[in-house]
């Protein structure tokens, strides 16, 4: 993380405000005096313990904001850790607890951690043994790769912090970003932190190490110059605004927060219908994402990374560029983050704001009077990029006229790479010569605390049914829709199924449109495969959540973590598992719906040296919400004549 100096901060109004860099000084104070001291403290998951929703409900401007940061406090040096929360108002420690690392995990892996498990690595005379049969002798040229290291049933590591650190070779430092070109095969370092060596080495022999580096960033890559400019603009500026955490947009209205761990949060979604506003969502957010890999050699078996509980992606946010990353009238927004030590860090730029023209809205052409009448669509987006290690991911909320949302997740960046051998290998892509990609999957974990017009919703699973031919279809062509409540957190474990159209239905308890009809949101999955680890996997107990592509549980404050809160080296069943468990009622009551969905990926040659954006995501579509179609307002042309060019005029 770099740290940058920051600005002058305005004073927290909302008990949503985004922590402020001097409530993590205040914080750090109030730890200090708890006698959370000393050369082995280290700092995680700092971040706002979002009030109850009665304290929500009755907080008035003017008032005392209320304000509770949660920790994770680690002592490497000690190997303890302790979930603290901090009343910030009070100045006191409200809650303490110690961890079980064997059995609850440790806190994510430290920015310290990497340099070390490397140094670790270099030190170890097996390891440089083994570069040098690999005819690698200068360590400056060895680029070491800490990874999370899971639970595989190894005594010797249990309460031990643990990394597995894989090689590449970096020959040419001006091509530092392609040493995945060149992964050092078959040589894997199991490193304990604490104590400092490496606990397990392995060398499977595999000799070779390829060469080419194929760099995409190589200057004999000539740039095409047939693409002529295509400029955005809005003279009059955005249609949004954005004052005090809240964005505005049409009808819509969001606060925008952001933390270390999850990155991006949306809260308090709302449409304004007909000048009433209507409550969709109270919190929005990506709680996990997990990425495990299936290449099942000795140096690939064990990978699978949380890029949220382990790695903390809030804090890998980039710092966005105008016109590269974001085109139009922009709007960011910078966040303050936290370090291993409790400093404030700044990230410029971190979440950006904007317009977006999408085409057709609604379209009718009179085939009796001949009249045709069309609407554009636009949309609002709140995006933000994360980068961890070789992969680039971009999260794009989107918000549309007529009161659709959705998320996209981006997922580019450079393939982790391995050493293939040649001929027909079933477990990775060749990517370049003797160069593989191992297959893989990307599984990411939306936490959607809805509230459709209050607080007290209910989920249906609906189906598309065939109707037999017979009494009340003579002629075979009905079909319908089965429709299941789900009653209980036990039942509400599903899986997408694309065959039958299966979607969810979030509906109100309390609210029904003019026909009767319970207002709603519905969920649409795309589908895709879930986890395809075996059952009794190590990772399939540790990403439960990733198993079922829908979960539905009672609201809690603090049951915020699809995969548990501290999943590194956790041996498995927190999150989702445990949080269902308790098989509470999921019908009419405040309720928390969690979808997984993502990638499976098997790479291609086009993903080398650098990967085109692959998609993933989901869509909520109002069903029932609105008593008819709500962009009957929308303006012909919003965007002006004046922005389009024809070849033709309106009289040819």
């Amino acid at each position: 993380m770099t740290e940058t100096a920051l600005a002058p901060e305005t004073a927290v109004k909302h008990p949503l405000d985004p922590i402020t860099a001097s409530e993590i000084v205040q914080l750090k104070a109030v730890l200090d005096e708890a006698g959370f001291t000393g050369d082995g403290i280290r700092y995680s998951y700092v971040m706002l313990r979002e009030p109850a929703r009665e304290t929500l409900a009755a907080f008035r401007v003017g008032q005392t904001v209320p304000r509770e940061i949660g920790v994770l406090v680690s002592d490497v040096e000690a190997r303890k850790v302790t979930e603290v929360v901090i009343d910030i108002p009070a100045g006191k420690v409200v809650h303490r607890r110690a961890l079980d690392p064997s059995r609850e995990g440790w806190g994510p892996v430290l920015d310290e951690d990497y340099v070390a498990a490397g140094d670790i690595a270099k030190a170890d005379p097996r390891f440089i043994e083994a570069l040098a049969k690999r005819g690698i002798t200068d360590l400056d040229t060895v680029f070491c790769c800490p990874l999370s290291a899971g639970v595989f049933g190894d005594e010797a590591e249990i309460g031990r912090r643990m990394l597995r650190v894989l090689s590449f070779h970096a020959p040419d430092p001006e091509a530092i970003h392609m040493l995945w070109a060149h992964p050092i095969e078959g040589v894997v370092c199991h490193v304990d932190l604490t104590e400092r060596k490496v606990l397990r080495f392995v060398d499977t022999g595999y000799m070779h190490v390829p060469e080419e580096t194929d760099d995409y960033l190589d200057p004999a890559i000539a740039p095409r110059t047939t693409m002529k400019p295509l400029n955005i603009t809005q003279p009059q500026g955005g249609s949004f605004t954005m004052a005090d955490n809240v964005l505005e947009w049409e009808n819509w209205s969001i606060r925008v927060g952001f933390n270390g761990r999850e990155g991006l949060t949306l809260h308090d979604i709302s449409f304004r219908d007909r000048g009433v506003k209507r409550s969709i969502l109270n919190r929005a957010s990506i709680s996990e994402m997990v990425v495990p890999y299936g290449e099942p050699q000795p140096t690939h078996e064990w990978q699978n990374y949380f890029d949220a509980g382990e790695y903390q992606f809030g804090r890998l946010a980039n710092s966005l560029v105008l016109g590269c990353d974001c085109l139009g009238e922009i709007h960011y927004v910078d966040a303050t983050v936290v370090d291993d030590f409790c400093n404030p860090v700044e990230i410029k730029n971190a979440v950006c704001i904007h317009e977006e023209d999408f085409g057709t809205l609604w379209k009718h052409t009179c085939v009796f009077s001949g009249q045709s009448d069309v609407r554009r669509q636009r949309r609002l987006v709140v995006s933000f990029f994360v980068t961890v290690g070789n992969y680039d991911y971009g999260f794009y909320w989107y918000f549309y006229l007529d009161g659709r949302i959705e998320l996209e997740c981006k997922a580019t960046g450079v393939v982790f790479t391995s050493g293939r051998p040649e001929g027909d290998y079933e477990w990775a892509t060749e990517m370049a010569p003797r160069l593989g990609a191992p297959q893989h999957q990307h599984l990411f974990s939306a936490r959607l605390d809805f509230a459709v017009d209050g607080p007290r919703n209910v989920v249906d699973e609906i189906d598309v049914k065939r109707v037999p031919m017979g009494p009340g279809n003579p002629v075979g062509n009905a079909f319908t829709r089965q429709i299941t409540r789900l009653q209980r957190e036990g039942d509400a474990q599903r899986v997408a199924r694309n065959d039958l159209g299966r979607i969810w239905r979030i509906s109100s308890t309390d609210r029904a449109n003019r026909v009767g009809e319970p207002t709603a949101y519905v969920l649409t999955p795309e589908g895709l495969p879930l986890l395809l680890a075996d059952d009794e996997a190590s990772i399939t107990k540790r990403a439960g959540f990733a198993t079922r592509s829908l979960w539905v549980t009672q609201f809690d404050r603090d049951e915020l973590w699809a995969a548990g809160y501290t999943p590194n080296q956790h041996p498995g069943g927190a999150g989702l598992p445990a949080y269902a468990a308790a098989d509470r009622s999921v019908n009419g009551e405040d309720i928390v719906v969690w979808h997984t969905f993502g990638l499976t990926h098997f790479p291609r040659s086009e993903d080398w040296p650098v990967m085109p954006v692959d998609y993933a995501g989901f869509k909520l579509r109002p069903e029932n919400f609105f008593d008819r179609n709500p962009t009957l307002d929308v303006p012909k042309d919003p965007n002006g004549a004046h922005c389009c060019h024809s070849n033709k005029t309106a009289a040819e």
